[in-house]
């Protein structure tokens, strides 16, 4: 399978087999997703491996009960990290401005980045991978148990095993809505969203015999209809990030 081909066939995989991943082939992994680009050669995310498994099942409660958390073979807090280059301004004798919103956003982005490399080299070797966003319900607590500094953001958890499922491929929104020519061009994308509504009710339908009736645009209207992590801001503030 080409690299196209693989990273269209992406799938979130949530039950995994017991088989370990040898050391050294998660190594190469988190260092492909490392190798990737980054702003200034900033340099910003952090990896951390949680091996312990009552660390792991505090996670997973703070994820909101996700039991793959502790079933899969490897698993990985992914963290936006200006700490380590804080303490890099003070070796040059400089000094380190905390607080500036677009370090922050150069941080994450760099942690995406690198994270979503490294899912693909996972899957390139025939892994499954499963995004935690919900370590965000409490970061406090995640900063507590992984002993996180100021100047450092849990941002996701990365799964990694051995897949024990084939789930279907969850479809995309139409290229037309998500790829624009030459300037932000709508007139099409009520239509496109529209038809992929149809697409992922459909979806929902095959998935669960027809248990779930659910659209995109129903999704979104949950999703963003209401506060979500209200405390971000002040988590952020305390943790150094985004004042200014």
């Amino acid at each position: 399978m080409n690299v196209i081909e693989l990273l269209k066939s992406h799938r979130s995989i949530r039950k995994f087999t017991d088989e370990p991943i040898a050391d050294d082939v998660v190594t190469s992994i988190i260092e492909a997703g490392l190798a990737s680009a980054t702003s200034s050669n900033l340099q910003g995310a952090t990896v951390i491996r949680v091996r312990d498994p009552d660390t792991r099942a505090a996670i997973a409660t703070v994820a909101g009960g996700q039991q793959y958390v502790e079933d899969c073979a490897a698993f990985f807090v992914w963290c936006a990290d200006l700490h380590r280059s804080s303490v890099a301004c003070e070796l040059a004798g400089g000094d380190f401005h905390d607080g500036m919103v677009e370090h922050f956003i150069i941080a994450a982005t760099d942690t995406a980045i690198a994270a979503q490399s490294a899912v693909a080299a996972a899957e390139s070797v025939g892994l499954g991978i499963c995004y935690i966003g919900g370590i965000r319900n409490d970061p406090s607590a995640m900063r507590d148990l992984l002993q996180l500094p100021e100047q450092v953001m849990p941002l996701f958890g990365l799964c990694l095993g051995w897949p024990d499922q084939d789930p279907a491929l969850k479809p995309r929104l139409p290229i037309s809505v998500t790829l624009k020519d030459e300037f932000y061009d709508e007139s099409g994308d009520i239509a496109g969203i529209e038809s992929y509504d149809e697409q992922m009710r459909e979806y929902y339908r095959e998935r669960t015999g027809g248990k779930l009736d659910r659209t995109w645009s129903a999704d979104m209207s949950s999703l963003l209809g209401k506060e979500s992590r209200p405390f971000m801001r002040a988590f952020l503030d305390s943790q150094g990030f985004a004042t200014r």
